[in-house]
């Protein structure tokens, strides 16, 4: 089935030097962006992340120091990056919960400020679970009747993710082919950052998705101790998450103000 598109989708994966949004880089970008009228444009290149890509991670994406020692930073890169998602909505797979706040911390490392605000997601992951609670690996069989064989190769699972997404859209008939409806359905909790640190509550409030102060107003947190955000701004989390808590603060100091 053809996407049906008011604005362009990208789909992409990466391969990174891990998990961790906050310290780890990416080594491998793949996008597929596809057209309102179907064309398909893929982009895919290896990226020199600037610290030692582990073992652990090399044994998975099969990518070592030597094979990027060569290639451009994602600071060299951005730009041209930033121009080609300009005005496009994503998919990925897993993509809301690590491939899209991975993206943001390093377009914010090289000094662009993305604004996704507009954007619409698709987690093609989500979809999945929702309905069959398995693997990409897994989907691509079970959709697609295909072996991924290259799996973790970031092409190879870009692409089967943009097919698996169609093979949805053809299988299950309460799936609308609407990019909206696709990202509301795909998305699992609202979040104010892309990480899941800040998430909102019933009332639309910013509260903590983690820690001791879980589930409270991240507002009146900071209010009633300072030093938490301060502790916050001084930790390991992600700079949009830092960016994120310091509108809500700078939002509290204005509204005291009045």
């Amino acid at each position: 089935m053809k996407l049906n598109l008011k604005r362009p989708i990208v789909f992409f994966d990466l391969e990174t030097t891990g998990v961790d949004t906050a310290k780890d880089r990416i080594v491998e970008i793949s996008m597929v962006k596809v057209m309102p009228d179907g064309e398909e444009i893929v982009k895919t290149r290896k990226i020199n992340p600037g610290i030692h890509i582990p073992e652990e991670a090399t044994a998975i994406h099969g990518i070592t120091d030597e094979d990027v020692k060569d290639c451009p930073t994602f600071a060299q890169i951005a730009r041209s990056l930033e121009q080609f998602i300009a005005g496009c909505d994503f998919g990925g797979f897993n993509s809301n919960r690590f491939d899209l706040p991975m993206l943001v911390e390093e377009f914010m490392r090289a000094g662009i400020s993305v604004d996704f605000k507009r954007r619409r997601f698709v987690d093609v992951q989500n979809i999945f679970h929702k309905m069959e609670q398995r693997t990409l690996v897994a989907a691509y069989k079970f959709y697609c009747d295909k072996d991924l064989t290259n799996a973790h190769s970031a092409e190879a699972d870009t692409l089967a993710t943009y097919e698996v997404l169609k093979a949805q859209l053809d299988r299950y008939d309460n799936l609308e082919n609407d990019i909206d409806f696709l990202a509301e359905f795909s998305t699992r909790n609202e979040s104010a950052d892309y990480a899941g640190r800040i998430l909102y509550n019933e009332k639309g409030e910013e509260v903590f998705g983690f820690g001791k102060y879980k589930g409270r107003c991240v507002a009146e947190i900071f209010e009633s101790e300072p030093s938490y955000y301060n502790w916050m701004m001084n930790g390991d989390f992600p700079l949009y998450t830092k960016k994120v808590i310091t509108e809500i603060r700078l939002r509290g100091s204005k509204e005291k103000k009045r």
